[in-house]
C-alpha cells in the first residue's frame, strides 16, 4: 500500500471509532496535517451525529467548513469527547513528536481539553526513540536567537522554518539531531526557556489510543 492508502485506511478506522464511541451531539476535536485531512473528508459522512468540532488550525477549520461541518471556538465549548490527530513520531509510551504542520500549540491546547486523544498514523511513524523527525518549537519572534542558543545546548541543531508563521503569529525552530530518551523531561525543560510558546513533544499529554495503519490493516493500541 502507498502512504496515502495507509492514511486513507486509518482515517476510515478513526471515523468508525468516532461513530462508535462519541455520543451523538458531542464535540469532536480535529487535528492538522495530511492524515487529519483524510479524516476530515471521512467524517463528512457522519457530520449530522456531531454537536460540532473544534479545529486545531485555520486550515483545518476551513476544510471542515468546506464539508458543512460546524466549527466552534474552544472558549465556547465545555468539553471535547474525542480529539483525533496525526503524529510525526510516536513511541511505545504513546508520547509523540508533533508540529510538522506548524499547529503544535493549538493542537496541544485541544489535546489538553479532550477526554480521549486518538492518534492516527501509518506504521513508519512508530519508533523506539524519537528524534529522527526534527522537534518543532514555537517561539515569540523577538526571542528567536535566544531560544536557538538554548536549544543548541541540548545537543541539537535548531533551524528556523523559513517563510513560515504560525496561526498565532509566531516562528518555529525545528531542532535536528536529538535523541529523545526522556520525552517528559525534555518537554518540560524546553517549555521553561523564556520565549518558548510550547514545543512539539506531546509526552505529558500523550495519546490514549493509537490507530496504526500497516500492511496488515489498522491495529489499535491503548496506553
Amino acid at each position: 500500500m502507498t502512504q496515502d492508502e495507509l492514511k486513507q485506511a486509518v482515517a476510515r478506522a478513526a471515523r468508525d471509532y468516532v461513530a462508535d464511541r462519541l455520543p451523538v451531539g458531542a464535540i469532536l476535536g480535529v487535528g492538522t496535517g495530511s492524515t487529519a485531512n483524510f479524516f476530515i473528508d471521512e467524517i463528512a459522512a457522519i457530520k449530522d451525529r456531531l454537536g460540532g468540532t473544534v479545529a486545531s488550525s485555520e486550515a483545518t477549520a476551513k476544510r471542515l467548513q468546506g464539508h458543512g461541518i460546524p466549527v466552534l471556538d474552544l472558549n465556547d465549548v465545555a468539553a471535547i469527547g474525542i480529539y483525533v490527530d496525526g503524529a510525526d513520531e510516536i513511541d511505545a509510551s504513546m508520547a509523540m513528536v508533533k508540529g510538522g504542520g506548524g499547529a503544535l500549540t493549538r493542537e496541544k491546547i485541544v489535546a489538553a481539553v479532550a477526554e480521549t486523544f486518538v492518534c492516527i498514523c501509518d506504521a513508519s511513524k512508530r519508533v523506539a526513540v524519537m528524534g529522527r523527525f526534527p522537534l518543532p518549537v514555537e517561539v515569540i519572534p523577538m526571542a528567536r536567537a535566544h531560544v536557538a542558543r538554548e536549544l543548541a545546548k541540548l545537543g541539537g541543531t535548531p533551524k528556523l522554518r523559513e517563510g513560515f508563521v504560525t496561526d498565532n503569529g509566531n516562528l518555529i525552530l525545528d531542532v535536528h539531531g536529538l535523541s529523545i530518551t526522556d520525552p517528559i523531561g525534555l518537554e518540560d525543560h524546553i517549555n521553561q526557556v523564556v520565549g518558548v510558546v510550547t514545543n512539539g513533544l506531546f509526552a505529558r499529554r500523550g495519546a490514549d489510543v493509537l490507530l496504526l495503519a500497516g500492511a496488515d490493516g489498522v491495529q489499535t493500541h491503548l496506553r
